[in-house]
């Protein structure tokens, strides 16, 4: 859990700074920010791909995930908490635009420290054996994230520290079970995986070129290394 917790630090660190001084950057100093890392997820997302094995796997595992999301209304739901969270948290004159921009800040972060290799394999390896040199790297990066994220998106940034708490820390207590049933064929198309939710997270989030409802192809991730020990049995 020690790579959890320094993670959580550097996103509260990186997203209060940018929430209390980004104010004093322009917008077109933010937007760029924004569009930058949108650009550097979708170049992350196309790497992440291409370590499948079976591109194949990763289409059933989209489309079954995608089918199973949109059935569990997993992405309203995560939208409806960030609500909740905003009604209680936040204030401001203009609480319509705020509670939009909240949840958007909240969904987009959660999705973007959540989803990735370095999320599973850090997780694992830190919940093992205390070695938390991968989440080191990630807590960097999700800084970063959190500080231009926040500056534009508000203060939803923040409350991604509860996705990563549960998801992230979820995997780290589970570790001695998950490295027994992870093979590393089936990280290969989940990580494969991640990097379509990524692509989708840049175009729909990031970059605003077109509404894609990514929290729902979240059971993807789970799919993918079924499909792969099925084929594998069979």
């Amino acid at each position: 859990m020690t790579g959890t917790i320094i993670n959580i630090a550097t996103v509260l660190l990186g997203g209060s700074i940018g929430l209390f001084f980004g104010r004093s950057l322009s917008d077109r100093f933010r937007n760029t920010v924004v569009h930058g890392i949108g650009l550097f997820t979708l170049a992350l997302g196309v790497k992440m791909f291409l370590e499948t094995e079976n591109s194949l796997i990763s289409l059933g595992s989209i489309l079954v995930g995608g089918l199973l999301g949109e059935w569990w209304y997993i992405e309203s739901r995560i939208e409806k908490f960030g609500v909740v969270l905003q009604a209680r948290f936040s204030k401001g004159d203009h609480e319509e635009d705020q509670g939009s921009l909240f949840v958007k800040g909240f969904l987009t972060a959660t999705l973007l420290f959540e989803i990735g290799p370095i999320t599973i394999l850090g997780a694992i390896q830190d919940g093992l054996f205390g070695d938390y040199s991968l989440l080191a790297i990630k807590s960097v990066m999700d800084g970063f994230a959190a500080l231009a994220l926040a500056s534009t998106l508000g203060m939803g940034v923040l409350f991604s520290v509860l996705g990563v708490l549960i998801y992230q820390g979820g995997i780290s207590l589970l570790a001695s079970q998950a490295q027994a049933i992870l093979q590393d064929s089936m990280v290969a198309e989940m990580t494969a995986v991640g990097g379509i939710l990524l692509l989708g997270l840049a175009i729909g989030s990031l970059l605003e070129l077109r509404r894609i409802r990514t929290g729902n192809l979240l059971p993807a991730l789970v799919i993918a290394p079924l499909i792969v020990w099925i084929l594998e049995a069979f």
